[in-house]
């Protein structure tokens, strides 16, 4: 026999288990009427379990996990399609529609909203991309942000989440497992660091560096033709800025946004310094109610499953079985719970499809901590 034959033998295969497949999710719609007529819920985890350990056994050793990460596939496509089928909703997805009809049609240009730092900030430059105008109002730290919300002190927050070059900022991660809140918008900034001093300083002087870690982790390579300068980490960019204007020395420097340098009266000892030049930011618009924006296509969730084997390509399989695609994963450690973690999704799709919905309804039941954080639009 030669490859020809052998992929005819396959395709004749692959035209019998396409058969089998439909005539299989046709029993399934079957048997999704009956429980919905009977009041039974879809899962029945002593018969799945039993299922999977019949294959295993019915398969050589070699194929045996293969077979069971084809059947509990074929379990996860059978429930998604009996959910469907027996319209199950919850209360999460009554919550979401809910604030789609609630939300005004437009999102609003002025709102008083809390960043973290002072002004000439990136999260102010945030800001002022997302609103018109707003009044904004600073604090010393992320977790104060994520207070001001809760506590009802300012309507909007705004937040770091991620850079194009250093990666995520692990304390917001954190941070967004201990308060409650919403994302409502999210916010694409490009990122320009510059080497800000009072003047008359020289590049030669310069002793001391002062910025926020992402932004020093992000300029490495310029930082390096400084080899005596002392690097000083500070809470945000432009506090860093404010710093040097307020030392008096010209000895030291700032890096951070162009803007600083109008606000604190420094000027430019070198323009667009990080590693990177397509260097770009995301920021997060968290609020304390749930608000769903016209056009949102990006939906956040935060999840603990359960520490076994499979918990999370479950998650992923039932992403694949409804056509959603995955833009980000991330993990971060619980704390007091060893090697146990969160887990962060961002998902590609509109909150109107109703495989977005079917979604809501049905991921739940894997996890053993869930929090819808929002479904919205990205600004870029």
């Amino acid at each position: 026999m030669n490859l020809e034959d052998y992929r005819a033998q396959i395709d004749e295969i692959d035209g019998e288990l396409i058969r089998l497949f439909a005539r299989r999710m046709e029993t399934a719609a079957d048997i999704a009427a009956y429980k919905k007529e009977n009041g039974l819920g879809v899962l029945d985890v002593s018969r799945e379990r039993k299922k999977l350990e019949g294959v295993a056994a019915a398969l050589p050793e070699g194929l045996r996990e293969y077979g069971v990460s084809l059947f509990s596939l074929l379990f996860e496509l059978s429930r998604s399609s009996q959910n469907r089928i027996m319209g199950k909703g919850s209360e999460l997805t009554r919550q979401i529609e809910q604030a789609i009809q609630n939300t005004p049609p437009l999102f609003p240009p002025s709102a008083m909203v809390a960043c973290q730092g002072v002004e000439g900030a990136y999260s102010q430059l945030a800001c002022d991309k997302l609103f018109k105008m707003s009044s904004v109002f600073y604090f010393s730290n992320f977790e104060a942000v994520f207070t001001a919300i809760e506590k009802g002190l300012c309507r909007y927050g705004v937040i770091p989440l991620e850079n194009s070059t250093a990666g995520s900022v692990n304390m917001v991660y954190d941070l967004m497992m201990r308060h409650n809140f919403r994302i409502v918008r999210s916010l694409r900034l490009k990122v320009d660091h510059n080497l800000m001093a009072l003047p008359g300083t020289r590049m030669e002087d310069i002793q001391e560096v002062y910025s926020h870690e992402q932004a020093i982790g992000q300029c490495g390579r310029f930082l390096q033709t400084l080899p005596g300068a002392r690097i000083v980490r500070c809470e945000n960019t432009a506090v860093a800025a404010k710093m040097v204007a307020e030392s008096g020395r010209r000895d030291v420097a700032a890096l951070c946004s162009r803007s600083c340098a109008g606000l604190y009266g420094l000027e430019c000892l070198a323009s667009s310094v990080q590693d990177q030049g397509n260097n770009y930011t995301r920021f997060i618009c968290i609020s304390r109610d749930l608000e769903i924006y016209p056009g949102a296509d990006r939906t956040s969730l935060m999840m603990v499953l359960p520490h076994a084997p499979g918990s999370l390509y479950k998650v992923l399989s039932r992403f694949y079985a409804l056509g959603i695609n995955l833009n980000k994963l991330e993990s971060r450690p619980i704390p007091d719970r060893d090697f146990e973690f969160m887990f962060y999704f961002d998902l590609d799709t509109s909150v109107y499809s109703p495989q977005f919905i079917q979604l809501m309804g049905e991921i739940q039941s894997l996890c053993e901590d869930f929090s819808y954080l929002g479904s919205y639009s990205e600004v870029i």
